[in-house]
């Protein structure tokens, strides 16, 4: 039997309520069932449709623009911190804890309250709560709607819950891990002179990218940050071997401004002198292209007044991407500061969940 919720509650205690369902990725369904029974039985005008674990719900009552409210249902794994509690964080005021409070149970609060309160928005909505967003990409539910669902992906601005603390961050950075690789020849390390160490080669990789300097862009009064960083190394076979292979992962995170296929060339002449004698090769493991902020689009900048023009550009890759794929402009807005995400103490304000709760009424109303 599925968790009642109640949704025309106070949000904070309907966040409680959310978290208290343990929803690791890939364990979805009992949350699924809450939502979607307390969508069918506390919400009028909306057609509601489940799909795996995935709840979808939206209005068609012939506004001039559709607004999107999507958040994911699921979580990292528990680590000590359900059931939810309140307390008086020193710093922080009235906290509430536990898995799932940041990133992102409290956004979904938001938007499961919002759309059985909002008496009548001022534009059709489309609700989007689904699953496996923590775990690899490939199993983000949001894939299985765009195939086999991908009119219920339309929309003239996409809000997605991530926690934001309140802010709008606009877009998100593209991200590109590629291995460069080094070869050499094996030999007794008694006898190094008959070989040649591969991670000697990796030197000058290493000092390209400490000497990298990586650009600042604008876009839409955003500012991103591109950093090109070392994230990982491998090599060696033995104490008294000579290495004949090795390698380091380096992740670009880029503006939006550039595609995947921009930023690669962009990391090929980066590594260009390294590359050049042939013993040093470059190979793509990842990539994602970033969302540029779009907030100049009419219904973005509505949102932005309503934020009071308070807007930052996103940090890291967000699911904001797959919107603006699709030409949808899309923000991160949520309660939590996303740096707690995922930690033993996750926690969100209380007064950041009514927050975004009331700015979110006023841009809907």
């Amino acid at each position: 039997m599925s968790t009642a919720l109640d949704l025309a509650a106070d949000p904070v205690e309907l966040t409680a309520a959310l978290v208290d369902i343990e929803s690791e990725s890939r364990n979805e369904s009992a949350i699924a069932d809450a939502v979607e029974a307390a969508l069918r039985e506390q919400t009028t005008g909306f057609e509601i449709l489940r799909h795996g674990n995935r709840v979808l719900a939206r209005t068609n009552r012939g506004k001039a623009q559709r607004v999107i409210l999507a958040g994911h249902l699921d979580t990292v794994p528990v680590a000590g911190n359900l059931p939810s509690r309140r307390e008086t964080h020193p710093e922080e005021g009235d906290v509430l804890h536990g898995c799932g409070t940041v990133d992102m149970k409290s956004g979904d609060a938001v938007f499961l309250h919002l759309a059985a309160t909002l008496e009548d928005p001022a534009h059709d909505l489309t609700l989007i709560f689904y699953d496996c967003e923590e775990i690899a990409a490939e199993f983000n539910g949001l894939n299985d709607i765009e195939r086999e669902l991908p009119e219920w992906l339309a929309g003239d601005v996409a809000i997605l819950g991530e926690p934001t603390a309140g802010l709008i961050e606009a877009g998100c950075q593209g991200t590109l891990r590629v291995r460069v690789s080094t070869s050499g020849t094996r030999s007794h390390s008694a006898r190094s002179w008959m070989g040649d160490n591969a991670i000697h080669k990796l030197g000058g990789v290493l000092t390209t990218l400490a000497a990298y300097e990586p650009r600042r862009v604008d876009i839409d009064g955003c500012e991103y940050r591109e950093g090109l960083s070392a994230v990982g190394l491998g090599g060696g076979v033995a104490g008294n071997v000579i290495p004949d292979a090795a390698h380091v992962d380096v992740n670009f995170r880029f503006a939006p401004d550039r595609s995947v296929e921009q930023a690669l060339d962009h990391v090929r002449e980066v590594f260009a002198a390294d590359l050049a004698d042939g013993t040093v090769t470059l190979e793509v493991t990842d990539a994602a292209a970033g969302a540029l902020p779009g907030l100049a689009h009419p219904a973005a900048a509505a949102l932005v007044e309503a934020a009071q023009g308070r807007f930052r550009a996103k940090y890291g890759w967000t699911d904001v991407s797959r919107f603006s794929a699709l030409g949808i402009p899309a923000v991160n807005l949520g309660p939590g500061d996303p740096n707690l995400a995922h930690r033993r103490d996750e926690r969100v304000p209380v007064e950041q969940i009514r927050t975004v709760t009331e700015l979110l009424r006023a841009y809907l109303s």
